[in-house]
């Protein structure tokens, strides 16, 4: 005799809090492991190791949510804490070996098939290792189809994380990855239970095997996981260059456009003046010395010298140190004349 299954329980809400418990430990294991490949080699295991242990957190408490909503109407259900713990203990710890491949290899097609198979074969394992704790008056059946497909689900979910992990950059891209990644984990999820059916014993009383009760057990379930979910999203959230991803925040600022000249700069200095680019190295005054060194062309207007004789024809204004039209100066005044005595 079979059960009377219904995954449902509780209706829309422990497949949509699943789904964001799937999301919030996808993001976050994502994060941390971009951070990872931005820092010294001393930081790198422990960004790696709190990726890996956001992700696997994710997972087994998505598995969890939506297992509360699990119901046999022919016999109550418990669970075996010893496994129940492991479960989480494999996820964590598959997850991690995934992660480390990727983080230390790169996404690199080996790495990524390597780290993908592992890490999708043990969220698969995860899952049906929960399953195993379950205590009630039956036995679970699987179907081989669904079983199959589940971990196929899997271990692709798992490869497009880990690439995600080492290739996504920017804060509202990873945001994306995580959502299609808790998709394809809850989709995982609920594709194995699909293909699973109870089987009664003859003789069931009204009470479970051994085994604590779903609500007995929902407590630490609950609290254990997302207290640490919670801590990895506020490191995340003091981490600017978690948030904001590799480039975005370290970026250099965008170079300004040269300032244009003064209005009370004197004529003959055009754009070079103190302070813009054109200024350092090159004379703008007249056009016998554009482009000649400053010091050269201010030697020669300072002596009150003239690049041709005065008078010609042709012959350019002399300017002075300032880049002004040279004033006549008093004779005395004049290189090598003497002061007239009165």
């Amino acid at each position: 005799m079979h059960g009377t299954i219904d995954g449902f329980n509780y209706g829309a809400v422990t497949p949509v809090v699943a789904y964001v418990m799937a999301c919030l430990g996808s993001a976050l294991g994502l994060r941390c492991t971009i951070r990872s490949l931005r820092t010294d080699t001393s930081w790198k295991p422990g960004w790696l190791g709190l990726g890996a242990a956001a992700i696997g957190s994710g997972i087994w408490t998505m598995h969890f949510v939506a297992m509360m909503g699990f119901h046999v109407a022919e016999t109550p259900i418990s669970y075996d804490l010893r496994r129940t713990v492991l479960s989480l203990v494999v996820a964590i710890v598959v997850v991690g070996v995934g992660v480390f491949i990727v983080g230390y290899r790169g996404a690199t097609r080996a790495a990524l098939l390597t780290a993908g198979l592992t890490t999708g074969l043990g969220v698969a394992g995860m899952h049906y290792l929960g399953m195993a704790g379950m205590r009630m008056n039956g036995r679970l059946e699987y179907s081989p189809v669904a079983v199959a497909l589940s971990i196929l689900i899997a271990v692709v979910a798992a490869t497009a994380a880990l690439w995600a992990a080492v290739s996504v950059k920017g804060f509202l891209p990873s945001l994306g990855a995580s959502l299609v990644m808790g998709v394809a984990v809850t989709g995982m999820h609920y594709t194995g239970m699909s293909g699973l059916s109870v089987r009664l014993h003859e003789s069931h009383g009204a009470q479970a095997l051994g085994g604590a009760s779903a609500v007995s057990i929902m407590l630490p379930l609950m609290v254990g996981p997302l207290a640490f979910l919670l801590l990895a999203a506020v490191v995340v959230m003091f981490d600017p260059i978690l948030v904001l991803g590799e480039g975005e925040w370290t970026a250099p600022a965008a170079p300004q456009a040269p300032k244009a000249p003064a209005d009370d700069w004197p004529e003959g200095f055009g754009a070079a003046y103190p302070g813009t680019t054109a200024h350092q190295g090159a004379y703008q005054g007249p056009a016998a010395h554009q482009g000649a060194p400053v010091h050269q062309a201010a030697a020669v207007h300072q002596a009150g010298a003239a690049p041709y004789p005065a008078g010609t024809a042709g012959s350019p204004t002399v300017y002075d140190r300032f880049g002004g039209p040279a004033q006549p100066q008093p004779p005395h005044q004049q290189p090598g004349s003497a002061r007239p005595s009165f």
